[in-house]
């Protein structure tokens, strides 16, 4: 109680309170897009229990994953090296490397899937014939189960993430807990409005399942060792979104300026 209230007058634990949130929130949107497209493809009826049930799952991982920080920071120990590195970059550091952790496996195999899967509804998308055998088969295939199987997948990899960025950040438990829960509470707040504008604009799936792939690939990359600067991640995330945001303004107005007599 007594480190509690010590953090609570702590400006340097607010810093990193507030530091953290934004970054946890940040990290949460891959987690976000992944639930909202996955949901979408549910009835209308279950896709909000969907979402629900993927964002809680996701908490209840991360606040589990805090508990073991110990177990979670020993992840990034190596366990398999393949013995060889890729060549040095211009700082002179190896542009992959071969060595292998817990950490790098987990998020290699995350990668794939989402790699896999936005290829898979990237092509269903484009492809009429996979588009219609899709929207007749998929009511039968893909039920609440099946979407927060795949849901807890992806959260896992992300959770892991998360976590390990919290513990790179503070060494602050509360601030940890504090941070993760007023995350996953933005992404309960943003996932309903999140998913219902991805399913009224076709083109945005489109964009987001582009995100998703980027991705993927992103945390392949990560798995070898190449570190890519989140920030850059972003910047292009949101630099397509503000395009799309300008298309769509464009196209309702439009379709405004159609309607008038």
């Amino acid at each position: 109680m007594a480190d509690i209230l010590t953090l609570i007058g702590d400006p340097a634990a607010w810093a990193a309170l507030l530091t953290l949130i934004v970054m946890e929130v940040v990290l949460g949107i891959d987690n976000l897009i992944f639930i909202s497209i996955l949901s979408n493809k549910l009835p209308e009826s279950q896709r909000q229990k969907a979402r629900r049930i993927g964002i809680g799952l996701a908490l209840a991982m991360r606040l589990g994953l805090l508990s073991m920080i110990a177990w979670i920071v020993g992840l990034t120990a190596p366990v398999v090296d393949l013995g060889f590195t890729g060549p040095p970059d211009a700082h002179g550091n190896p542009a992959f490397e071969t060595s292998f952790s817990w950490r790098d496996i987990i998020l290699f195999a995350g990668g794939l899937f989402l790699v896999w899967k936005a290829t898979r509804e990237i092509h269903h998308s484009v492809d009429d014939k996979l588009e219609e055998d899709a929207s007749v088969a998929g009511a039968a295939t893909m039920n609440v189960g099946a979407a927060i199987f795949q849901i807890i997948l992806l959260d896992i990899v992300f959770s892991i993430d998360s976590i390990l960025t919290a513990v790179g950040m503070t060494d602050h438990l509360p601030v940890m807990v504090v941070a993760v829960v007023v995350a996953v509470g933005v992404m309960l707040l943003a996932a309903d409005p999140l998913a219902n504008f991805i399913n009224r604009n076709p083109s945005v799936v489109m964009l987001a399942l582009g995100f998703l792939l980027m991705i993927g690939m992103v945390l392949i990359a990560e798995a070898f060792g190449a570190h890519i600067p989140k920030g850059y991640i972003y910047t292009a995330m949101a630099f397509s979104a503000g395009v799309e945001a300008l298309n769509i303004w464009s196209r309702n107005a439009k379709a405004r300026k159609a309607r008038r007599p």
